[in-house]
């Protein structure tokens, strides 16, 4: 009986937790009326980094020359392709005089590292403000320059965008996928909100040519081959100099993995960045999923045992309530509420996913930068 009664306190205290993240913490971004782009009209540098993807530039990259805006560049990175990735930029750039081509071949100090193929494409950029996105993918609008451009100022020298993924009919895998990519947005959306931005995605980022010459660029980070969006973030963002670019014709969107052991080892390398966070975003961070898992456990257990079960349901029902209430509302501002039915099941299955992870990073190190 007391360690039933002990299990009881414990779990108040992680439900506690809990609706302190969901209610507070996410419902700060969740909750708040977003900030509308000025649209000043920038001269913009958009850069993409490509390794093998001589398909999906032949598919995307047109979104992206398409762009309704008055002066921009686009600048292509080959890193080192083994396809025909160089021949299908030049195809472009013969069409186009506003793509500049940079390739990159192995460096034998910084082989296969993306952070070195990036940092070459940033020095040949012509303008100061840059706008990053992946290869794979597509602005949702021509407006995608415009609006992410518009939320720079003065002080704001860092956007940090979204970036969805397509949806898939009766697809569970692109439910998980898309739902552990919107819990993500909703957490680095948050933190940032309340003024401790922590990451962005490369597959819709902007910041100022100065915070990556200030930072010396990846150089705090360059032995680590993953993180050249969320490590240097991680690194230069601050509350005065961060803006969120909510604007759903800001938001880009990509294919996701149609297999769940591609998406599980692209997981892996995205997980094992996260270590090379600051303290505080680590402890936030495992907190949260700590809590988390927690929470199912200790109900579990205490509804299968019955002890005072009305008061485990009804905790159990708040929280779930604040939980949809916070996921619903964000999830409505990026454009994801068909997630939000299936809500406890792909919490659960993330739950269990992101613990396998973390025992397989354990045993042995991901595989990068293809």
């Amino acid at each position: 009986m007391i360690i039933l009664d002990v299990l009881f306190y414990s779990f108040v205290v992680v439900v506690l937790i809990q609706v302190l993240y969901y209610g507070v913490l996410f419902g700060s971004f969740a909750f708040s009326k977003a900030e509308k782009p000025k649209g000043k009209n920038l001269p913009i540098s958009v850069i993409i980094c490509a390794k093998n993807e001589a398909e999906n530039i032949s598919q995307f990259l047109p979104s992206v020359i398409n762009q309704n805006y008055p002066n921009f560049e686009i600048v292509l990175i080959n890193d080192a392709s083994s396809d025909e990735t160089l021949d299908v930029f030049e195809s472009f750039k013969a069409q186009h005089n506003n793509i500049k081509i940079v390739n990159v071949e192995n460096n034998e100090a910084f082989w296969g590292n993306k952070k070195y193929a990036l940092t070459l494409g940033i020095k040949a950029a012509s303008f100061d403000h840059l706008l990053f996105t992946d290869a794979d993918c597509k602005p949702l609008s021509t407006q995608w320059i415009t609006k992410m451009s518009g939320y720079f100022s003065d002080q704001k020298t860092i956007v940090l965008g979204y970036g969805s993924y397509t949806p898939v009919k009766k697809s569970i895998l692109n439910k998980l996928i898309r739902f552990e990519t919107l819990l993500t947005a909703v957490q680095y959306f948050s933190y940032a909100k309340i003024g401790l931005p922590y990451m962005g995605v490369g597959r819709n980022l902007a910041y100022h040519k100065d915070e990556f010459f200030n930072a010396n660029g990846f150089i705090n980070h360059i032995k680590i081959r993953s993180g050249d969006d969320d490590l240097f973030i991680n690194e230069v963002a601050t509350a005065k100099n961060t803006a969120l670019a909510l604007d759903p014709k800001s938001f880009t969107t990509s294919i996701a993995k149609t297999s769940f052991k591609a998406w599980f080892r692209q997981k892996r390398r995205h997980v094992s960045t996260a270590k090379h966070y600051k303290f505080k975003h680590k402890f936030l961070l495992a907190l949260f999923y700590i809590s988390q898992v927690l929470f199912w456990v200790f109900g579990i257990l205490l509804l299968s045992t019955l002890h005072l079960w009305p008061f485990v349901l009804g905790i159990c029902i708040i929280r779930l309530i604040i939980q949809f209430l916070s996921l619903g509302y964000a999830a409505k501002k990026l454009k994801e509420v068909d997630l939000i039915l299936m809500l406890p099941f792909l919490e659960i299955f993330l739950l269990i996913l992101q613990f396998c992870i973390f025992i397989n990073n354990l045993i042995s190190k991901p595989n990068y930068w293809k």
